[in-house]
């Protein structure tokens, strides 16, 4: 699926930032990482303040935790695997992350969101297994702030190394991939020629 973060950024500011964030924890694969440093870049630039981008962000993913958490308590397994099959969760999807959830509950909730295989269903998996409402709900808060926090602070920095440097990079990259390609195949045709040579003896 194309999905034009820059776009959406540049179109719908903090509201389209909301929007990518509450869906892909609801289970849309929305590219929710690669917007937030994309929105941290944006932030370099003067486009976005901290405190509301961090807010605004933080809120979706908590708002689309919850709305998949109330799924998986009230509606439960079954529908979430007939619904999941139209957003990649499957039955062995499920039940790796079921395993991993029910040994280490609290500490999956916390960092979990830093894994993007299993991130969108950790908190079906909360919900499925009932896991109280308040608990999940402090766990989900922190683990969303810290989540957002790094992404953004990453664009942050991506986008200051950018700007000092780009021209460098412009001027510089391309012999750098040149000689880089030229090593490697240097590397590989000496192995080969070793090889050979060993096989001949």
């Amino acid at each position: 699926m194309h999905f034009d973060v820059q776009h959406v950024i540049q179109q719908y500011g903090y509201a389209g930032i909301f929007f990518v964030v509450t869906f892909e924890m609801i289970g849309i694969p929305f590219p929710a990482e690669t917007t937030l440093v994309a929105s941290g870049v944006e932030w370099t630039q003067g486009v976005f303040r901290l405190p509301p981008l961090l807010l605004v962000a933080s809120a979706g993913n908590v708002i689309g935790s919850t709305v998949a958490y109330g799924i998986g308590r009230f509606l439960g397994r079954p529908v979430i695997l007939r619904l999941g099959r139209y957003v990649g969760i499957t039955e062995k999807k499920l039940n790796d992350a079921e395993e991993k959830f029910e040994r280490y509950r609290g500490f999956v909730v916390l960092f979990g969101k830093f894994i993007a295989g299993i991130r969108i269903l950790i908190p079906y998996l909360a919900g499925i297994n009932r896991m109280p409402f308040v608990l999940f709900s402090v766990y989900n808060a922190v683990s969303a702030v810290v989540w957002v926090a790094v992404f953004v602070i990453l664009g942050r920095y991506l986008g200051v190394v950018w700007q000092r440097y780009h021209e460098a990079l412009h001027q510089y990259l391309v012999p750098v991939i040149i000689v880089a390609v030229l090593l490697a195949g240097a590397g590989y045709a000496w192995r080969r020629h070793l090889r050979r040579r060993r096989g001949g003896r």
